[in-house]
């Protein structure tokens, strides 16, 4: 009896936890382009934290960067990052490059299944045509497509890829039965079989793009109540007691969801004759956040502060520093004549200065008497300070700048003030 072979391409935050899941139960390579990565995970670290050390070791995952190890497998599962340009505009490149190389590994009978967040018509107008043109074979005869939006939240340990529901499509009813047993057997959530490959597609950018837009009401909300002198956070609090409020809190909203799904599914509006209203409008006040917080936050300092900021990364708990809208406050602030440190305990140091070439802290040991102090991240070793932590972090009629409400009910030291959104 055949067993299903499958290979995931990309090895990142999505593609790993989904590789050591299938490999519970099929005989899957995982692939990275990136030989750091690969050895990295071989000797069982896993820099993003979704994996620990011992589960990773005691996996029957075979880990490469070898493209001749993955030629003539089953299923080819991509999971590669999409990002937007400096112009906001979809990159489809590291998706394309996948293609290449999957077009170059499968042979005919193949299944090629795209989990990387796209708009709808990619897989089957962009990515279907690219691995026909690579490998030469024919797509809906030779080898078949399917599409599974990825739905990994870092650094959540409750909806894990084994527990949530997994959206499928195939591009036949046949190709929909086998994604539904590779992916039901690895998830407890079951699978949901969506009507098309488009219509998962379109299911997957709307998730985020609606999280996006309701935080972008809020935050906007947030710029009222700040005119009006009350707090957006004691609004919603109160608020949140009615049955039915949906209750999103104000912030930054960067990371690779998020802060970019929005452009895709904007770009195919717009590729298809319709401006769209809703969706620009709420990026436009959510990428506006970070140097009006900035404004506002300078507007209390007196000129050539020294400023803590606690926290990098895009959010909480975790090392993952891409699309982080916290570096928006922190240029805002130098713009405006402040010096600026910059402490995070779990981004990296050598990918901070990469990034955003920006130097972080080691530690907060010597830290103190600093104008003002930051809460850009609500991590849990920054949200456990207690008086004590500001008596030494912050000079005598210093501000606590409190952007995400961590401090809402921390007894501040007599002298300190405090502004938060």
């Amino acid at each position: 009896m055949h067993t299903t072979s499958v290979v995931v391409i990309g090895l990142g935050y999505v593609g790993l936890p989904l590789a050591v899941g299938i490999a519970r139960h099929f005989p899957t390579i995982g692939f990275d382009i990136s030989t750091d990565r690969v050895k990295e995970l071989k000797s069982g670290h896993d820099r993003t934290g979704e994996i620990e050390a011992d589960r990773l070791r005691a996996s029957t995952i075979h880990l490469t960067a070898d493209q001749a190890e993955i030629k003539g497998k089953d299923v080819y599962i991509v999971t590669v990052p999409t990002p937007v340009d400096l112009e906001n505009r979809p990159d489809l490149g590291p998706v394309l490059k996948a293609c290449a190389t999957v077009g170059k590994a499968m042979g005919k009978g193949a299944v090629v299944v795209f989990e990387s967040t796209v708009y709808p018509g990619v897989t089957e107008d962009i990515c279907g045509p690219e691995l026909e043109r690579v490998s030469g074979l024919k797509c809906g005869a030779d080898f078949f497509l399917g599409y599974s939006p990825e739905r990994i939240n870092p650094g959540d340990k409750e909806h894990t890829v084994d527990r949530i529901t997994k959206v499928i499509a195939g591009q036949t009813p046949a190709i929909t039965e086998t994604l539904a047993g590779i992916y039901g057997a690895v998830t407890t959530g079951g699978v949901f079989r969506a009507a098309s490959i488009k219509v998962a597609e379109a299911a997957k950018v709307i998730e985020n793009s609606q999280r996006d837009i309701n935080i972008a009401f809020v935050n906007e909300l947030a710029m009222i109540f700040q005119k009006l002198g009350i707090s957006i956070h004691d609004v919603l609090e109160a608020s949140a007691t009615k049955w039915n409020f949906l209750n999103f809190k104000p912030g930054l909203v960067g990371g690779h969801c998020i802060g970019v799904d929005p452009f895709y599914l904007a770009t195919c509006a717009l590729n298809n004759g319709h401006h769209p209203e809703i969706i620009l409008s709420g990026r436009r006040i959510n990428d506006g956040m970070g140097p009006w917080m900035a404004a506002r936050i300078s507007e209390q300092l007196a000129p050539k502060s020294r400023v803590l900021m606690l926290g990098l990364t895009f959010k909480e708990n975790v090392p993952d520093l891409r699309n982080s809208k916290v570096i928006d406050v922190i240029r805002g602030l130098i713009q405006r004549g402040h010096t600026v440190d910059i402490h995070d305990p779990f981004a990296d140091i050598d990918e901070a200065r990469h990034e955003y070439d920006v130097e972080l802290m080691a530690g907060l040991d010597g830290a103190s008497g600093y104008d003002c102090v930051v809460g850009a991240v609500p991590h849990d070793a920054y949200a456990g300070f207690g008086p004590e932590a500001f008596a030494k972090l912050v000079a005598r009629n210093g501000l606590v700048a409190d952007i995400k409400g961590m401090w809402r009910n921390t007894e501040m030291p007599d002298g300190i003030r405090v502004w938060r959104l």
